[in-house]
This record gives structure tokens, C-alpha cells and sequence, in this order.
């Protein structure tokens, strides 16, 4: 907020907390002259590159620990996307839909109606979703885990699958290939932990060695791109809203942005 003599005018430069109908994000700006600062512009400029008009092929990837965190964007990127590629813990949900065994990975069961129906509207859409061919699967969730490469077909009953494997990093990269626009939110894997980055790092060095728009939606993926020592600059833009830009790409109303529009 600043403040000129008796007059006061608010500029919201805080894209990370748009989706957020705060007293200091909405309320004020409601209340007073208001303006979006130059961080702001350039959040929406880009995200409405990934909705409005996109360069085609269109391609995201989707990763994280929970479908559950990304059914509304994943519902709306089936109306708009060539691809979507899928991994992370996420993933195991919908191999499991798919009739896989997954062993001890991350599994929400309560999920896989929602997720049988987005296999569904891919294949009724012509949206080609692509899945995790094989993972590296650890005995236990640890660092120093003792761990094999195994298809997806055959995921051990007691071991648990922290990262996607050498064949997926190579599928997902040929799948970049020709990508003109390229969202990507969600590590591969637990890329904490070194042994499992490696399909992280893959999906990042795929986008920083791509010709197309390349947009990493915040969270951690920015983190994981930061600790794995990319170049920030062989992106087209690091978003710094990952709850932001998810809605935003979900459909939402943003209330930080909308306000400032009226």
C-alpha cells in the first residue's frame, strides 16, 4: 500500500496469494484505488498463454503426491490439452484404475471412480494421457532405501514406488518433444532424497533443452528445479503461485485478480 499526504492507493504484487480472499488481498484492494503490480501482470499475461490460443502441440505434466490436490485442474486440462502426462505419487492412482497392482505405493482408493472417469474422458476426447511405464521401487520410504527398477506391471506387493524409472524418463521426454506449449506442476518422484530425483531432473532438463513455451507452475517443482542446480533461465517463466496458477488453470475465479479488474 502507499501512501502520498492524506491519500493511499493499493498495488497487489503478490501473485502467491491471488486465489486467496484475504482481508490484505481483496478486502483492501476493494476498499481503496488499487493496481496490479508488475509481478501480477506477468503472472496472468502467461497463464492466459496456457488457456487462451496456445501453440499446439499443448503438453502437461502433472506430478505430486495427491490426485485428490488436482482433480479440478486435471477435469478442466482434458478439455484443453494434446497430452498429460502423469507421475509422481499421484500416478499410482491411476495405474491402480487402469487394474495395476501398485504394491505399498501412495494410493487414494477413495479416487479411482473420479480417476476411472478421467481415463475415460481422455480417450472420448482424443487427449492422450500418458502414464509411468516403470518405477523405482524401495523396499521402505528412506533415503538410503534399497530399491530395483520394475515395470508397472509388476510392482512388487512389498515395495512402494518413489520415482518413475529410466524407460518413463525417456517416454515423457519423447512426448516433449514436438511440444509447443509445455505446463509442468509436480515432481516425478520424492526428489528429497537423491536416489529418487533423477525423473524430476529428466521432466526439467526435457523442458530446458525444448524449443516450446515452458511454464513450471511454482510449488515444488520451482523448489525442485532450485535444489537440483537448473538453470532458472532455461524456462520461459517460474511461476511464483503454485496454488495460484492451479486454479487459475482449473478454471477459478482468482478474487486478488478479479479485484483489481473492477
Amino acid at each position: 500500500m502507499s501512501l502520498v499526504g492524506d491519500k493511499a492507493a493499493f498495488v497487489s504484487d503478490g501473485f502467491g496469494v491471488v486465489h486467496r480472499k484475504q482481508a490484505s488481498v481483496y478486502d483492501v484492494a476493494a476498499k481503496l484505488p488499487h493496481y496490479a503490480g508488475g509481478l501480477v501482470l506477468a503472472e496472468v499475461e502467461v497463464l492466459r498463454k496456457l488457456t487462451d490460443d496456445t501453440a499446439r502441440p499443448y503438453v502437461v505434466v502433472l506430478g505430486g503426491a495427491k490426485v485428490s490436490d488436482k482433480l479440478g485442474v486435471i477435469a478442466n486440462l482434458l478439455t484443453k490439452v494434446d497430452r498429460l502426462l502423469i507421475g509422481g505419487g499421484m500416478a499410482y492412482t491411476f495405474l491402480k484404475a487402469q487394474g495395476k497392482e501398485v504394491g505399498n505405493s501412495l494410493l487414494q482408493a477413495d479416487q479411482l471412480d473420479q480417476v476411472r472417469g478421467f481415463l475415460a474422458e481422455a480417450d472420448k476426447r482424443g487427449v492422450e494421457l500418458v502414464l509411468p511405464v516403470d518405477v523405482l521401487a524401495a523396499t521402505t520410504f528412506a533415503e538410503d532405501a534399497p530399491f530395483e527398477v520394475v515395470s508397472t506391471d509388476a510392482i512388487p506387493a512389498d515395495r512402494e514406488g518413489l520415482d518413475i524409472g529410466p524407460a518413463t524418463r525417456e517416454l515423457f521426454a519423447s512426448k516433449l518433444a514436438d511440444a509447443r506449449t509445455v505446463f509442468w506442476n509436480g515432481p516425478m518422484g520424492v526428489f528429497e532424497f537423491a536416489a529418487f530425483a533423477e525423473g524430476t531432473r529428466a521432466i526439467a532438463q526435457a523442458l530446458v533443452d525444448s524449443d516450446a513455451f515452458t511454464v513450471v507452475g511454482g510449488g515444488d517443482s520451482a523448489a525442485a528445479v532450485r535444489r537440483l542446480g537448473l538453470p532458472e533461465d532455461g524456462f520461459s517463466h517460474i511461476s511464483t503461485g503454485g496454488g495460484a496458477s492451479l486454479e487459475y488453470l482449473e478454471g477459478k475465479e482468482l478474487p486478488g485478480v478479479k479485484v483489481l479488474e473492477d
